[in-house]
């Protein structure tokens, strides 16, 4: 996904697509929605198996969107259009989550043993190389995890613990764990 300056044909990126909208520009929105939902519902899916969650959190999250495309400041706070969209999906995943747990079992994740990797994980290793990149691809699947919603995603332990369906207390290991081997690959 771009994020700065002008895609192709001169067609304004995601981040003046969110600035259009702001101002109420359907034809923007639709626009931002035709770029970034179809990218959006794989990210989601590999998070949820329940179409009809992942559904709803797609429209909460361009909802959203439309509602509060004012408050987005973008590359001033080192921020992307598409950096904020997740981060408002995310969010609404989690919520989801919540809502569900207190009427019944949280759905079965996505992530099956012999699945493709994400499309997240391939360009992370496409963009971290090195020692660091090694390190992570040799990391334990439930530790890369853990690390990709706390770290990447930027959630924190409890949203992880629900994203993940996980207890807290497991989240918190897993992630000391990945720290550990990560500082032991580095060394």
């Amino acid at each position: 996904m771009r994020s700065v300056g002008k895609g192709r044909g001169g067609e304004p990126d995601e981040e003046r697509l969110v600035r259009l909208v702001a101002r109420g520009d359907r034809a923007a929105f639709e626009e931002l929605y035709r770029r970034t939902a179809p990218w959006l519902a794989v990210r989601l899916r590999r998070r949820c198996a329940d179409e009809q969650i992942v559904a709803e959190v797609m429209q909460e999250t361009y909802l959203a969107v439309w509602r509060a495309a004012g408050a987005f400041a973008g590359a001033a706070v080192g921020g992307t259009a598409v950096g904020w969209l997740w981060t408002i999906a995310a969010r609404r995943l989690v919520d989801a989550f919540r809502r569900r747990a207190h009427h019944a079992q949280p759905p079965p994740t996505a992530a099956l043993p012999h699945a493709a990797p994400a499309a997240e994980e391939e360009a992370l290793a496409a963009t971290v190389g090195g020692d660091v990149g090694d390190a992570l691809r040799r990391l334990a699947p439930e530790l890369r995890q853990v690390l990709q919603a706390m770290v990447l995603d930027g959630l924190s332990v409890r949203e992880t613990a629900v994203l993940l369906g996980l207890p807290e207390g497991t989240v918190k290991t897993r992630a000391r764990r990945a720290r550990l081997a990560m500082r032991k690959a580095l060394a």
